[in-house]
């Protein structure tokens, strides 16, 4: 009987531990064929890793060589792609504003461009996301 328990608290502790164990990880997002088809056609022959934020669909991939991300809507529309960029391809006056501030280093720059053409530059300080017109003016601070 005292080995039966045994067992059976063995089997009781490696399943709770198999579980918990696969919850922490990513759990795949189920991304709507609609959206996957514009990437497709977008990017072909393109992996990506997807994330579903506020509603959206966010796919992060290599492209060219350059590191990207864009945003779609359950449509299949996009609404923004962002590729990173050297901190010195940012504009100046963003660039000045960062070191006038006292932000930090600037650990990642990018180049969002929306679906109407317009474009914005963000640098990642410590203390969040600067972002920036396409002049280089402040626009604000996303706090982490």
């Amino acid at each position: 009987m005292k080995k039966l328990l045994l067992v059976m608290s063995l089997v009781c502790l490696s399943t709770v531990a198999y579980s918990q164990e696969k919850e922490g990880k990513d759990k795949d997002v189920e991304v709507p064929s609609v959206v996957e088809k514009a990437f497709m056609k977008a990017y072909p022959n393109t992996k990506a890793k997807w994330e579903k934020e506020d509603g959206k669909y966010e796919a992060g991939f290599k492209y060219k060589g350059e590191e990207m991300s864009i945003l779609y809507n359950a449509n299949g529309v996009w609404e923004e792609k962002e590729t990173e960029i050297k901190v010195a391809q940012l504009p100046t006056m963003a660039l000045s504003y960062v070191s006038k501030k006292q932000l930090g280093k600037i650990k990642e720059a990018s180049k969002i461009t929306k679906a109407d053409g317009s474009v914005i530059y963000e640098a990642e300080v410590a203390s969040g996301d600067v972002l920036f017109d396409a002049k280089g003016n402040f626009m604000k601070l996303q706090k982490d």
